[in-house]
């Protein structure tokens, strides 16, 4: 089954987006031993101006109308730090997450030339997918009883000649 095209969120999907993500990190959280991650103690309205941020590059993918996947990308100069990447629990391990990030990374701006993500040391499917889309890990930084897990991937340009 392909999945729909990304649609870009905004501050209106706050609330959908939340939801998702409370969802989809309560496996981390576990895995983690720690239920105070930055994800699950995001409130309504620190959504809502993540969203609403102009550097914020939010995508989302519906199944029925149902917000299912979704992913943010803040351009920090050249870089563009990729963050709560989700999938709806119940559609996890069918390359949404996947192909979602691609997505993103294709639509980011020109000005980014770079992407870095981090996730937790016992995240085993983000950790295999990250490296599996061409992220390096290039350093870890330690929490209370984990490591977070960074990583970097060149922006690959497509479609046009090298100059």
């Amino acid at each position: 089954m392909t999945s729909p095209s990304p649609l870009r969120l905004g501050p209106v999907d706050a609330g959908e987006a939340l939801t998702l993500q409370l969802a989809a990190y309560v496996s981390e959280a576990r895995a983690h031993g720690n239920i105070d991650l930055p994800p699950l103690l995001e409130t309504l309205e620190q959504a809502k101006e993540a969203l609403g941020d102009a550097a914020c590059f939010a995508w989302g993918v519906r199944e029925s109308g149902r917000l299912v996947a979704s992913v943010r990308i803040v351009v920090d100069g050249e870089a563009g730090l990729v963050g709560r990447l989700i999938v709806a629990p119940d559609r996890q391990g069918h390359g949404l997450g996947s192909s979602l990030l691609l997505a993103a990374e294709a639509a980011a701006p020109p000005s980014v030339t770079v992407f870095r993500l981090f996730t937790g040391e016992r995240s085993a499917g983000p950790l295999r997918m990250y490296r599996k889309l061409g992220y390096v890990e290039t350093h870890r930084t330690p929490e209370e009883h984990y490591e977070l897990v960074h990583f970097e991937k060149p922006r690959v340009r497509t479609g046009g000649p090298v100059r």
